[in-house]
């Protein structure tokens, strides 16, 4: 089992940056991994972000060139930097990570709120 602790979200203004961090705990060791998806109101939730554990990272093609992902395995930390908000960014971020121990799990924590105002 990996639990996951989202902080970060807020109100912010369209233009404006926020930082969520994640922090696991658990059976982080087979972690590979790490990453953030949101939801909307009234829409799926999606991925936005992924770091595996060598570093490697995706995005998706709304949020390439202003969210900025990273993670210290070492703290077993996951963290979104994301600068020049908009209002369509406006959603419950959900951490996510997947673990390899046997077969693939995912774990999602509980979600923080970014709102970002026009």
């Amino acid at each position: 089992q990996v639990q996951l602790v989202e902080s970060g979200g807020g109100l912010v203004q369209a233009g404006g940056s926020l930082r969520l961090s994640c922090v696991a705990s658990g059976s982080v060791r087979f972690i590979n991994v790490m990453g953030w998806y949101r939801q909307a109101p009234g829409k799926q939730r999606d991925l936005i972000a992924t770091i595996t554990s060598d570093g490697t990272t995706t995005y998706v093609d709304s949020v390439r060139g202003r969210f900025t992902i990273s993670s210290d395995n070492g703290k077993n930390t996951v963290s979104l930097q994301m600068n020049s908000l908009k209002p369509e960014d406006t959603a419950v971020y959900y951490c996510y990570v997947r673990e390899s121990n046997i077969g693939d799990r995912n774990y999602w924590g509980r979600g923080t709120q970014v709102t970002v105002s026009s």
